[in-house]
C-alpha cells in the first residue's frame, strides 16, 4: 500500500467512527434515545422499514431524563460513554445536551425548532459537524397558529402560552408570539414549566388570569406529560391548541403544524444512511415546509 494512502485511510478510520466500521467488525449498531415515549415508535417503525430488526441487526440505549436540562447532559454524557454509534434526539434541549456531550458520534435530531438561531448547525445545507436531521416549522408560525385559534374560538380574547423557558425554541417562539397577539388585540399570559412537577401548580395558576384557551408548544418535556395537560383542560373546559395532531387525537381541540410521526420516521432514513457510511456534515438540515391544520368539536366551543 502506497503510504499516501495509508494516511489516508487510518485517518479517516479516526476521525470517523461509525457504525458502518462496527458493522465490519461484527457488532450490533447501537441507537441512543434520551426519553422514550410513544412518539418514538414511528422511528422504530421506520427503521424496520428498512429492514433493521432489534436485538439482530441494531439495538436500542434508552436513558430517561424527563426533559430536566441537567439530567439531559447526563444522560447523552452516558450514552456517549457506553458508547453508542448514533444518537437520536427529539426537541432543542435534548439535541443541544447530546452537541455538548460529543463532537464524533453522530446525532440525528427531531422536531427542533430554529436549528440556527439556537446555534445547533451552521446551515441547513451545510449542517457542519457531526448533528443534522429534521426541524419543525420555524417559529414565525406563530402569528398564523394564533389567527386559527381565534377563527375556531371566536371568543378569544385573553389567551396562555405552555412554554419551557430552558427550551431555546419555545423562548424564540414566545417572542414571535407576543407582537401577534397584540396585533389581534389579544391578551397574552405566558406559563413558565420547566420541570414535571411544575406542571399542576403552574395551569393552576394560569385559571387566575381566566384565559379564553392555551396555546401548547412541542416541548418534549411537555409532551411526556401531555395527557395531564389534556385533561387539565377537559377538566376546566377550556380549549387548547397543539402543534401535534397526536395531541388532538388525544383530547385536544385542534392542533397546526408538522405531522411528528412522518418526521421521526424520515429520520430514521438518515440513521440509515449514516450507517451505511454518510457523515452527518453530508446530510442537509431538512426543514418542515408544510404545516397541518386538524381540529375536533367541543359542546362548549
Amino acid at each position: 500500500m502506497k503510504r499516501r494512502e495509508f494516511i489516508t485511510l487510518v485517518g479517516g478510520a479516526a476521525a470517523w467512527p461509525l457504525a458502518a466500521r462496527a458493522q465490519q467488525q461484527g457488532k450490533i449498531p447501537r441507537i441512543g434515545i434520551i426519553d422514550d415515549a410513544p412518539m418514538w415508535n414511528a422511528f422504530r417503525e421506520g427503521l424496520r422499514d428498512l429492514g433493521y430488526l432489534e436485538g439482530q441487526n441494531i439495538a436500542f440505549e434508552y436513558r430517561t431524563a424527563d426533559g430536566v436540562p441537567e439530567r439531559l447532559a447526563e444522560a447523552a454524557t452516558d450514552l456517549v460513554r457506553r458508547p453508542v454509534d448514533i444518537i437520536a434526539t427529539y426537541g432543542t434541549p435534548s439535541s443541544i445536551a447530546a452537541k455538548a456531550a460529543t463532537t464524533t458520534i453522530p446525532i440525528v435530531m427531531i422536531g427542533v425548532g430554529d436549528v440556527l438561531r439556537t446555534r445547533l448547525v451552521q446551515s441547513f445545507a451545510h449542517p457542519g459537524g457531526n448533528i443534522t436531521g429534521y426541524t419543525t416549522l420555524n417559529p414565525e408560525v406563530q402569528p398564523k397558529r394564533l389567527q386559527l385559534f381565534k377563527e375556531i374560538v371566536p371568543a378569544l380574547s385573553r389567551v396562555a402560552l405552555l412554554w419551557n423557558p430552558d427550551n431555546a425554541s419555545t423562548r424564540l417562539l414566545a417572542e414571535e408570539i407576543r407582537p401577534a397577539a397584540a396585533t389581534l388585540g389579544m391578551t397574552l399570559t405566558v406559563v413558565p414549566v420547566r420541570r414535571a412537577d411544575e406542571l399542576d401548580g403552574a395551569l393552576t395558576a394560569m385559571m387566575r388570569e381566566r384565559p379564553d384557551g392555551l396555546m401548547v408548544t412541542g416541548d418534549a418535556l411537555h409532551q411526556l406529560h401531555i395527557g395531564r395537560i389534556i385533561n387539565f383542560l377537559a377538566t376546566n373546559r377550556l380549549p387548547g391548541l397543539f402543534q401535534q395532531r397526536q395531541n388532538v387525537v388525544a383530547g385536544g381541540l385542534m392542533s397546526y403544524g408538522a405531522s411528528l410521526p412522518d418526521l421521526f420516521r424520515r429520520a430514521a432514513g438518515y440513521v440509515h444512511k449514516i450507517l451505511q457510511g454518510t457523515r452527518p456534515a453530508d446530510l442537509p438540515v431538512e426543514q418542515t415546509t408544510n404545516a397541518i391544520p386538524d381540529s375536533m368539536g367541543f359542546p362548549w366551543v
